[in-house]
């Protein structure tokens, strides 16, 4: 699971068994987590985030979506 940033208390990863799926992140903070697509940045999935965190999330996702995406296709080719 590498760890491409850490906004705050957030931790920005991807699985490294799922380069078949469209790009996307994963966020978690404590026993949070969401799965994030990238391009459009949308939630996938979401495991304990509250809505105003889901729409902050999705924010620094954005704000990131550049950096996020070149990450993706280092590691997945």
């Amino acid at each position: 699971m590498p760890t491409v940033m850490r906004i705050g208390a957030f931790r920005v990863y991807f699985f490294s068994h799922e380069p078949n799926e469209p790009p996307h992140v994963h966020v978690d903070r404590g026993s949070a987590s969401i799965k994030v697509w990238l391009g459009p940045v949308e939630a996938a999935r979401n495991h304990g985030f509250r809505a105003h965190e889901i729409g902050e999330i999705l924010g620094l996702v954005g704000e990131n979506e550049a950096r996020l995406m070149e990450a993706w296709h280092e590691y997945f080719g």
